[in-house]
């Protein structure tokens, strides 16, 4: 009788150039039993360029619950798996997190085996004060979501790094500018590829310089946080105007989002607004 339980490994493999696979990656992906991966055509390639042999089945983002059980039932009856995306490190705007959460629910050992990640790739050559950071992942779609997620680092003093599709990375400057202001932002793209390229300045000016062409390939956005002012009291009234011009909102809707913004209780934000009407 085996007694053995498997481990799930959590490998991060290349954003783009495969010679930043780990030696520990390799020999992780060599030794596993079974690959879950995102794509398996994607990972193949990987697994190609270096030989290797192991069984891999596919795990995304329109399977991850229905999967669960089966890898699961694997690893109680011994297996190991290894759990890679199709870039970077599983779960970080990736499918992952659903099957780690289960695996540990069930007492299975859950290892890390670091590798690329296209956010911190990106912070560290930005030239940005990054002692602390927010990562956001992908920003809303929908123009007016995407305003109203921007508008919440509007006194945001650390950079915050998103992800973006190259067919909406102008509209989303031009949002930046809109609801942030002209702050310095950072476009790096097709990190680690042939192509790879950085591009600095203001946002009205990185928008000028993209818009001069066709903007291909993966980004990453970073926005550099605000400049540190003392702490005033908060001027609602003028909190709802700009909202509402920012926004191009009701001023009812602007007290709700002022007031989730700000914690407050909306019947508070609505009296300071009338009282100088």
């Amino acid at each position: 009788m085996n007694n053995k339980v498997g481990i799930l490994y959590i490998v991060g493999t290349p954003i783009g150039n495969l010679e930043d696979i780990t030696l520990r990656g390799l020999k992780t992906l060599k030794s596993v039993d079974l690959i879950a991966c995102e794509d398996t055509r994607h990972t193949q390639k990987l697994l190609n360029h270096f030989s290797i042999s192991t069984k891999s089945e596919s795990y995304h983002k329109f399977n991850e619950k229905s999967k669960c059980s089966r890898f699961i039932n694997l690893l109680e009856s011994g297996k190991d798996i290894a759990l890679v995306s199709d870039s970077g490190m599983p779960g970080i705007s990736d499918p992952g997190n659903i099957l780690i959460k289960e695996v540990i629910k069930n007492n299975v050992s859950v290892i890390p085996v670091p590798g690329p990640s296209a956010c911190i790739t990106a912070l560290v050559a930005s030239g940005f004060d990054i002692d602390s950071f927010i990562y956001e992942g992908f920003l809303p779609q929908k123009k007016m979501a995407k305003k109203k997620k921007l508008m919440e680092f509007e006194h945001e003093v650390r950079p915050v790094v998103f992800y973006e599709s190259p067919k909406r990375i102008l509209e989303t400057l031009k949002a930046v500018e809109e609801v942030l202001g002209d702050r310095e932002v950072v476009i790096a793209r097709e990190i680690t590829k042939f192509y790879e390229e950085y591009i600095r300045g203001k946002a009205s000016d990185v928008l000028k310089k993209l818009g001069a062409s066709e903007v291909k390939g993966e980004i990453v956005l970073i926005i550099q946080g605000g400049i540190i002012e003392d702490e005033a009291p908060i001027d609602i009234e003028k909190e709802v105007t700009q909202t509402m011009k920012k926004l191009n909102i009701t001023k009812k809707e602007a007290i709700t989002f002022v007031a989730a913004r700000y914690n407050i209780m909306k019947k508070d934000v609505y009296k300071k607004t009338i009282k100088n009407s």
